[in-house]
């Protein structure tokens, strides 16, 4: 079984290697195909956003974890998104101690306006650029990137040794790869 696995870890490394870098490259093309003026919304501000209209409302918390930032970090881009009625907070049903941070329509409008242009850029180059068959195993690879991401796998940057729900996966030089 260990042999299985020492083969798989270099394949994964590629790829994950090759991922990234797709991912990467298509994330700063995008960034360049937003127009930078008059736009309101920073990265932060508009990832926020997004991950409350994905997910619904949210603690700071939770959004500061989703970020991958301490929550103090978002207190001002939460009181930005407030003043200009993008979002709402409210205390939490099931513990008043706990605020809800929740996206608004006028948020849902700016967060669609902040990536209209990167989708219509991003739209046309998948139909210009790929058949019906490749856009459908992108549609089934998005699904999969999003699991990829929600997964509770962890990398200790020390050791570089994945902790994960699987013990046969050591993971060992995943740090190393990135």
């Amino acid at each position: 079984m260990r042999d299985d696995v020492d083969q798989q870890r270099p394949a994964d490394l590629a790829l994950a290697e090759s991922l990234r870098w797709g991912v990467s490259r298509l994330a700063t093309r995008l960034r360049a195909e937003q127009p930078g003026s008059g736009r309101v919304l920073t990265r932060l501000a508009a990832s926020v956003l997004a991950n409350l209209r994905h997910s619904g409302a949210l603690t700071p918390s939770e959004l500061a974890a989703l970020e991958g930032l301490q929550t103090q970090s978002l207190t001002r881009v939460l009181n930005e998104l407030e003043e200009q009625g993008c979002i709402r907070r409210s205390r939490s049903e099931v513990d008043a101690r706990r605020q809800n941070v929740s996206i608004t329509e006028a948020g849902r409008n700016a967060l669609r306006e902040h990536v209209r242009d990167g989708n219509l850029w991003l739209a046309t180059a998948l139909r210009h650029t790929l058949s019906p068959a490749e856009r459908g195993v992108l549609q089934i690879a998005a699904g999969l990137l999003e699991q990829v991401a929600a997964a509770e796998t962890a990398v200790d940057g020390h050791t570089g040794r994945t902790h994960a729900s699987d013990p046969s996966d050591p993971g060992e030089g995943a740090a190393a790869a990135l």
